[in-house]
C-alpha cells in the first residue's frame, strides 16, 4: 500500500513540474528566437517580487485566483466545465456592490449581506446552465460560454447612469456607486507594502472547506463517484441529476465570491475597470493544481507572480507579455503532459498487475513442487 500510495504521489507532481519545465523550455526558445537574452526576464521578475508591496500585490492577487479555481475545480470533480465562472464572477460582484452601496448596516452584517448577495447570485446564473444539462442534456460548456456574453451585456445595461450606475464628475468611469465603510473587509497591514486583504484568508478557509467536503463526507463521495462514472453511481443510488445541478449551483456559489478580496478590499465599488477574465485563468490554475486545494494555491500563487512581476519588464526594456506567452505556454504543456503522465500510469499499473500475476505463479509452482 506504501509503495501504492508513493507511486500516486510521484504521478501527480509530474504533471505539473513537467509543464512548468516545457514552459519554461518553450520560453527560454521563445526569446533566444528573439534575439534576446534568455534569463534576464527571470532575474528581473524575481528581483521585483522581492519587494514587500510587489509581495502583497501577489497574495492578494492569488486569493482571488484561488477562489476563481475551486470554483472550477468543483465543477471539474464532477467531470463538468464551467467555463461561465467569469460570467458569474462579475454578475456577482456587481449585484453585491449594487447591494453593499445601498443599505448601512452594523459592519458584520453588512459585510454578511454582501457576501450572500454575491453567492447566491453566482449560483443562480450557474444554475441556469446546470438546470439546462438535467432537464434539456444542454451542453455546460456551450450553455455557460452564452451566459458570459449575456452576464457581460446585463453588467453593461446596470451600470448605465440611467439604470443603477453612477458616472462620478469629471470621470468617464461608471460605477455602482462607493460601499458604506461598515461593508469594507479589513486587511493585513504590511507597512509600507500597503495590506493584505482580509477576504484572502476567507479564500484559504474556502479551500480548507473544499478539501473537507469532497474527501470527509457522503456529499463528497458521491459527487467524485458521479463525476467519474454516471451511470456506476446511479446504479449505487445516487441522483446523478441531481448531483450535477448541486455541484453547479456550488460552483457558482464559490464563483461568486472571486470578487469580494478586491470589492472589499481595495475599490469599495464595482466600476468599469473592474478585473475581467479572472475566470478564465482560474480554469489555468485549477488544471496546473490537479483540482487539489493545495495545488491550486501553488498555481494561484506561480500565476500571480508572472501577473505582478512581469510589470518591471518593460523598465528594463522587455515586453511584459513575456508572462503572458508563459501562462499560454503552462495551458499547452498542462494539457499534453498530463496525458503523457496518464498513459505512463496506466503503464505502470499493467505492469505491477502483471508482476504480481507472475509473483503469484511462481509462490504456486514452488509450493506444487515441494509436494
Amino acid at each position: 500500500m506504501k509503495k501504492f500510495d508513493k507511486d500516486r504521489l510521484i504521478l501527480g507532481l509530474a504533471g505539473p513540474v513537467l509543464a512548468l519545465v516545457v514552459a519554461l523550455a518553450l520560453t527560454t526558445v521563445v526569446l533566444l528566437a528573439s534575439g534576446r537574452n534568455p534569463f534576464e526576464p527571470y532575474r528581473i521578475m524575481f528581483d521585483s517580487a522581492s519587494y514587500v508591496d510587489v509581495q502583497v500585490l501577489i497574495i492578494n492577487q492569488a486569493g482571488t485566483y484561488y477562489l476563481a479555481a475551486l470554483a472550477v475545480a468543483v465543477g471539474f470533480r464532477m467531470n463538468l466545465f464551467n467555463i461561465g465562472v467569469d460570467g458569474q464572477y462579475r454578475l456577482a460582484a456587481m449585484m453585491a456592490a449594487l447591494v453593499g452601496a445601498s443599505v448601512s448596516l452594523p459592519g458584520p452584517l453588512h459585510i454578511a449581506l454582501i457576501v450572500i448577495v454575491a453567492m447566491l447570485v453566482g449560483a443562480f446564473w450557474a444554475g441556469i446552465a446546470g438546470f439546462l444539462k438535467t432537464t434539456r442534456g444542454v451542453s455546460e460548456v456551450v450553455s455557460t460560454i452564452m451566459l458570459n456574453s449575456i452576464a457581460t451585456a446585463l453588467v453593461a445595461w446596470l451600470i448605465l447612469p440611467k439604470n443603477f450606475g453612477e458616472q462620478p464628475a469629471g470621470s468617464n468611469n461608471l460605477t455602482t456607486g462607493e460601499i458604506a465603510e461598515s461593508g469594507w473587509f479589513p486587511g493585513l497591514p504590511m507597512g509600507d507594502g500597503g495590506d493584505i486583504y482580509g477576504f484572502t484568508f476567507v479564500a484559504a478557509g474556502c479551500g480548507l472547506l473544499y478539501w473537507f467536503v469532497l474527501n470527509r463526507t457522503r456529499f463528497g463521495f458521491d459527487l467524485r463517484a458521479t463525476g467519474a462514472s454516471e451511470s456506476a453511481a446511479q446504479a449505487s443510488g445516487v441522483d446523478a441529476k441531481k448531483m450535477i445541478l448541486t455541484s453547479m449551483l456550488i460552483s457558482g456559489a464559490v464563483a461568486g465570491l472571486a470578487g469580494l478580496p478586491t470589492l472589499l478590499g481595495d475599490t469599495h465599488t464595482y466600476s468599469l475597470d473592474f478585473p475581467t477574465g479572472i475566470g478564465f485563468t482560474g480554469i489555468t490554475i485549477a488544471l496546473l493544481g490537479r483540482n487539489n486545494p493545495l495545488g491550486i494555491a501553488f498555481s494561484a500563487l506561480l500565476i500571480a507572480f508572472l501577473d505582478k512581476s512581469s510589470a518591471s519588464l518593460d523598465q528594463f526594456g522587455y515586453e511584459k507579455e513575456i508572462a503572458t506567452i508563459m501562462q499560454g505556454l503552462i495551458v499547452i504543456s498542462v494539457v499534453v503532459s498530463y496525458e503523457l503522465v496518464r498513459r505512463y500510469g496506466v503503464r505502470r499499473q499493467q505492469q505491477k498487475v502483471g508482476e504480481e500475476l507472475a509473483a503469484g505463479h511462481a509462490i504456486k509452482t514452488e509450493k506444487e513442487a515441494a509436494l
